[in-house]
């Protein structure tokens, strides 16, 4: 299944899929278009997966049968993460399963993360399958995470169940499977409603050196 775009009340629910959710040039192109919908239709927008996976991250399959194109698809993901690093709505990360490598970056750039509480795992598995990160990745899980989380996170692999992702500030809340989404609005409620040009402008002066190092392809 695709990615698919639904609301409740005036928050965006971006379902990133069913399956892995890894980022196929389709799948960039859809949320793309989606995204430009919710900053237009929306106050605050949640992206979650169905079932096992959040998002297992970049398309290694497509990667293998397209290697020339390497820097130009790194650029395109840096350019989503670094959408969404400066959305100019509230967001929130509802990991619902897997979160692995650009995966987990995507669940990274949002504001707040809420994941599920029994089962999945959060990590950045570059180290062990020999794909350092780029400058801009590096430098956006290191803008966002405590320095000695970055670290173990970054150089061991270390795969993170929700509690535990939740003790490291990798995430914010957890909560059961079929709470997770309710969890992210109940975390979006108080804060909807801020002007979307001033609250984007916040976002891109906070961020402004992550996104140049995201501007520059892989």
């Amino acid at each position: 299944m695709p990615s698919t775009l639904e609301y409740r009340d005036t928050i965006a629910v971006l379902t990133l899929g069913d399956d892995e959710n890894r980022f196929s040039v389709d799948w960039l192109d859809t949320v793309n278009t989606q995204l430009d919908e919710v900053t237009t239709n929306a106050q605050a927008l949640i992206t979650t997966g169905i079932g096992k996976f959040y998002s297992n991250g970049l398309d290694l399959d497509w990667l293998g049968a397209n290697g020339d194109r390497l820097g130009w698809y790194v650029g395109r993901v840096q350019e989503l993460l670094a959408r969404l690093l400066t959305f100019p709505l509230p967001t929130v990360a509802a990991v619902n399963g897997h979160a692995f490598g650009a995966g987990s970056m995507l669940a990274v750039a949002h504001d707040y993360r809420v994941m599920r509480d029994d089962r999945g795992y959060f990590c950045f598995p570059e180290v062990d399958i020999r794909i350092p990160f780029t400058p801009g990745m590096a430098a956006l899980i290191q803008a966002k995470l405590p320095p000695q989380t970055a670290v173990t996170a970054m150089t061991t692999g270390h795969r993170y169940g929700g509690p535990e992702a939740q003790a490291a500030a990798l995430v914010d809340d957890t909560a059961p499977e079929d709470g997770i989404v309710d969890a992210a609005v109940q975390r979006l409620q108080p804060i909807l409603g801020k002007d979307p040009g001033t609250l984007g402008a916040i976002k891109t002066t906070m961020y402004a050196a992550v996104s140049e190092a995201l501007r520059i392809p892989g």
